[in-house]
């Protein structure tokens, strides 16, 4: 006697189809570490001159890249608390290829970092982002803060690494994270359109105050600077902020695309 036929997934609910899409996406796009060229390129890109200078630079990159690994560990975390308090299977579907998505990429910077000098000094506002998002109560504010804003705001990091370290592990790595977290971003969008349909004032205004409430410490996460990057971060300043400023009024343009009232958000001044 053969077997029933069972259903590869929950039967889809029309207003869900954005959240699958993604969820098949992120199933089509999976990476494993050891996809990684892994000593078939430099690891980060080589300094050239003395050995006291050739090690300035490796600290430099050993500083962008701890900075991406604590970002990925307080991913880790966020991942999960999604995928526990979604109540829709079809966000579930979703959130578990992001628990698996943001604990690979927290094994590759893991490895990475271990090749160039081990962890260093920690970013204190990323920090603070995490704690805020971690005790967040709603949902929808989970989903608003991780993916609609933090995952979207920082592809343009992984992009700008990217081509500043052409050639090597680095490199590599950015461009996988980069598709990855703009999987993520579109997935927070999804879900988070669907979550709002329900959502009452009260909710839509708590969102608008935590915009208000992370895109400050976000600024200051984005222009803070270990001690490595202290001389090249001066240098940057203008530029940088000129950069930030283009993408959190990205940032703002999206949560209007979501029906969110946000003219009262106070930009960091810049």
């Amino acid at each position: 006697m053969s077997a029933e036929a069972v259903p590869a997934e929950p039967e889809s609910r029309a207003e869900y189809a954005g959240v699958l899409r993604f969820y098949h996406l992120a199933k089509h796009q999976e990476w494993q570490v050891d996809d990684v060229p892994w000593g078939e390129m430099p690891f980060v890109p080589e300094g050239k001159g003395t050995p006291v200078r050739q090690a300035r630079r490796r600290d430099i990159w050993r500083s962008v890249i701890m900075q991406q690994l604590q970002a990925d560990v307080f991913a880790c975390e966020m991942a999960s608390q999604l995928l526990a308090a979604a109540p829709d299977p079809e966000a579930r579907l979703y959130y578990s290829t992001m628990v698996q998505d943001e604990s690979r990429h927290t094994e590759a910077w893991l490895r990475l970092i271990g090749q160039v000098g081990g962890e260093g000094e920690r970013d204190p506002y990323l920090d603070e982002l995490a704690h805020m998002f971690l005790e967040a109560d709603l949902l929808e504010e989970k989903v608003f803060l991780m993916q609609v804003f933090f995952e979207r705001l920082i592809i343009p990091r992984f992009r700008l690494i990217a081509r500043s370290s052409r050639g090597t592990v680095l490199e590599d790595l950015c461009n996988r994270l980069a598709v990855d977290d703009g999987i993520h971003h579109g997935a927070g969008m999804a879900y988070e359109r669907v979550l709002l349909q329900s959502a009452g004032k009260k909710v839509r205004a708590r969102l608008v105050d935590a915009a208000n409430t992370m895109l400050p410490i976000f600024a200051n996460h984005v222009l803070w600077r270990p001690k490595a990057r202290e001389v090249i971060g001066t240098l940057m300043e203008a530029r940088d902020r000129e950069r930030l400023r283009e993408e959190l009024n990205h940032g703002v343009r999206l949560a209007n695309s979501l029906g969110l009232d946000v003219s009262d958000v106070r930009l960091p001044a810049g």
